[in-house]
């Protein structure tokens, strides 16, 4: 199985030529070329054909490239996906899903358009109605070559009228819940984003919150924010070395049929050795 950090996941908006091109030369593991929030109407058609060029140049190296496109229920939600189908990213990133049908819809028609099938979907949880149906989302993933779930709390937070305040306190059930199911389908979950990009602090808060959840990493909205990121979604240097050092027990010749064995007082099972085994192939990739 290949493992893929995700730790940091950086927006960058469609319209814009020169952030494209900034794009190239920063250390995010992923990268969101935006047609959706970021881009006013009346310049969708034009961030549709800079997006296009930009992917279809390449020059982003070992980051991973996702296209947002808009909604397929707006007027420039099929247009998108078609360019997309054509640019072949690595991921597009689908908004507003609410349930399994518009992820798998999505999915079969950006085939049906040609697109390649090594094209992951990623869906947007941003929504009530995607929360409570997150499960059934997830549960989609070999029907929509579903891959990752991408928190939208700024528009979670609008739609249910609460607030961020107290740690993020009145949505915290919400991340969990998405959490339990991507985890479920064997699917990567990745936290939304932090607004106040200049508040250091805070942001290096949310990050440990969303880490302690079981985030794999976090969306950002600039630059800025990439270092501290790729920081606390790191496996931890100790976290590395033991991972190596179960990895090591489980191959002797007398560990290799256990289902449970001990290390430094410790029982290890195989489940830790899955774990153990995701953690060393990310470290690794981050390191190369």
């Amino acid at each position: 199985m290949t493992f893929r950090p995700r730790r940091s996941v950086l927006y960058m908006p469609g319209a814009n030529a020169r952030a494209l091109e900034k794009a190239r030369t920063l250390d995010a593991d992923a990268l969101i070329l935006d047609l959706e929030d970021s881009v006013a109407p009346a310049s969708k058609g034009e961030a549709r054909s800079l997006v296009a060029a930009a992917v279809k140049a390449g020059g982003y190296g070992r980051r991973e490239v996702a296209i947002r496109i808009n909604g397929l229920d707006t007027p420039w939600g099929v247009e998108d996906l078609k360019m997309a189908a054509d640019a072949s990213p690595h991921a597009i990133l689908v908004p507003k899903v609410a349930e399994a049908g518009d992820i798998v819809t999505a999915s079969r028609i950006h085939m049906a358009m040609g697109g390649a099938e090594a094209t992951r979907m990623w869906a947007m949880i941003e929504t009530p109605m995607a929360i409570f149906n997150a499960r059934d989302i997830a549960s989609a993933h070999q029907a929509a070559r579903l891959s990752c779930l991408v928190l939208g709390t700024n528009d979670l937070l609008k739609e249910t009228r609460a607030t961020a305040a107290g740690g993020r306190l009145a949505i915290l059930p919400f991340l969990s819940m998405t959490v339990l199911a991507a985890r479920a389908h064997g699917l990567d979950v990745i936290d939304g984003v932090y607004n106040d990009f200049r508040d250091e602090q805070g942001f290096r808060a949310e990050c440990e919150q969303g880490r302690i959840l079981g985030m794999d990493g976090k969306t950002l909205i600039h630059p800025g924010q990439i270092g501290v990121c790729n920081e606390l979604f790191s496996p931890a240097p100790e976290e590395v070395a033991w991972s190596h050092r179960i990895i090591k027990a489980f191959k002797l010749p007398e560990n290799e049929k256990k289902g449970v064995i001990t290390i430094d007082g410790k029982m290890v099972e195989r489940l830790h050795l899955a774990m153990a085994e995701r953690v060393a192939a990310i470290a690794d990739v981050i390191a190369g």
